[in-house]
């Protein structure tokens, strides 16, 4: 799950699933019902591996899976898909507004030195990110939010009425920003060459107004087995469209069987 979530944002989409498939969830350190470390540091993107790596170890022991993820979910989740020790386990990786923090810091070199307006584009999308920098004011605002306050924000964003609240908002959106504060200027700075281990589908919202569908562009050049399925929504699809996402994510995991079979 993503950023200001926790692993509940994904029950919608959980409900065309179910009977096809064996699900885990879980929530993100300093998310949900999770622990909350307090240093930044604790939120590093190999940290949030080792997360991963100890969910499945202890849930589906010795067992392979496919990884699907969201938003910050999704970033973080780069980190495992591109890291050998999974290349055995990790049968395919399905992101949805998320991409790899070191691909995203190399198309951007490469926008501002050749395209520039499509950098600008994409800064002016991630403002939040400078934000979340600052030592008091990001924590801080999301006292100010009440589950339905919050939900009231996604519903002017997703155009739907009906979205369920999340009733640990103030606390996610607090200690989340660690997320933040943990990884964009090291790996911003510092990009590393990391290639995907497995195939990897991104789910591109057209409409999503935090990331850019451009940003899509990079993937393949780090994925050998790279597809690309564009729907018609916003940022928070799997709330507001979880049939749609939910579709398009076991199609993906049928395709990999059918190659597998054959």
């Amino acid at each position: 799950h993503g950023y200001p979530d926790n692993q509940d944002v994904w029950e919608p989409v959980i409900q065309y699933l179910i009977h096809d498939y064996y699900i885990v969830t879980y929530d993100v350190r300093g998310a949900g019902m999770s622990s909350v470390p307090r240093r930044t540091r604790a939120y590093a993107l190999p940290q949030l591996s080792l997360d991963l790596e100890s969910v499945v170890n202890s849930m589906i022991p010795q067992r392979s899976f496919h990884l699907v993820a969201h938003d910050w979910g999704s970033i973080q989740s780069w980190e495992s898909a591109t890291e050998p020790k999974f290349r055995e386990r990790m049968l395919s990786f399905t992101t949805i507004s998320g991409p790899c923090l070191d691909h995203a810091a190399f198309w951007m070199r490469e926008q501002f030195t050749q395209y520039k307006p499509q950098f600008f584009k994409q800064l002016t999308k991630s403002w939040y990110i400078a934000a979340f920098q600052l030592p008091f004011l990001a924590p801080s605002v999301w006292q100010f939010f009440s589950p339905e306050h919050w939900g009231k924000v996604l519903s002017r964003l997703e155009g739907r009425s009906d979205l369920p609240l999340n009733h640990h908002i103030a606390a996610d959106g607090k200690h989340g920003v660690a997320l933040y504060r943990a990884n964009f200027i090291p790996r911003l700075t510092k990009p590393r060459e990391r290639f995907a281990i497995c195939p990897v589908q991104a789910i591109v919202l057209e409409q999503d107004q935090f990331v850019s569908p451009a940003l899509i562009d990079e993937m393949p050049k780090w994925v050998e087995d790279f597809q690309r399925v564009n729907v018609n929504a916003n940022h928070w699809a799997i709330l507001s469209q979880p049939e749609v996402i939910a579709k398009e994510i076991k199609r993906f995991v049928q395709n990999w069987r059918c190659v597998e079979a054959s």
